[in-house]
């Protein structure tokens, strides 16, 4: 297995985890929970959950494919062929990676390095 920033088509780029979203959402939620202890509640219990993704699961590009793994253990596979559609919501604070298949769309929060997740995108499966 191959980790870069500038990946090639034949390698496997393995998104390195990133802990923004869930540390941004434990943060809010320490004010929130001493003026609305509900919403307060909600956003730390999102966050931790986030986080305790962003633990465990491993985001991998192959040469065909973008894998989720929990630990060894591959849970899903997406082979590009069936890819239509990508994109990443908010460039500058990027939190949510939408992309759709030939069946079925999905969204995933920004768990990994949104800038080699474009890197690979845009060399793996460019936007139609």
């Amino acid at each position: 297995m191959t980790t870069s920033s500038v990946p090639n088509s034949i390698s496997t780029v393995e998104l390195k985890p990133s802990y923004n979203i869930p540390v941004v959402l434990v943060l809010t939620a320490i004010p929130l929970l001493l003026l609305q202890p509900w919403l307060g509640g909600i956003f730390a219990i999102l966050g931790l959950f986030l986080m305790l993704q962003a633990v465990t699961l491993r985001f991998q590009f192959t040469a065909t494919d973008f894998d989720i793994y929990r630990g060894e253990k591959l849970i899903k596979r997406f082979p590009y062929q069936e890819w239509q559609n990508w994109r990443i919501f908010w460039h500058r604070v990027p939190i949510l990676f939408y992309f759709k298949e030939i069946n079925s769309i999905h969204f995933l929060p920004i768990l990994f390095d949104p800038k080699t997740l474009k890197s690979c995108l845009e060399q793996r499966c460019p936007r139609i």
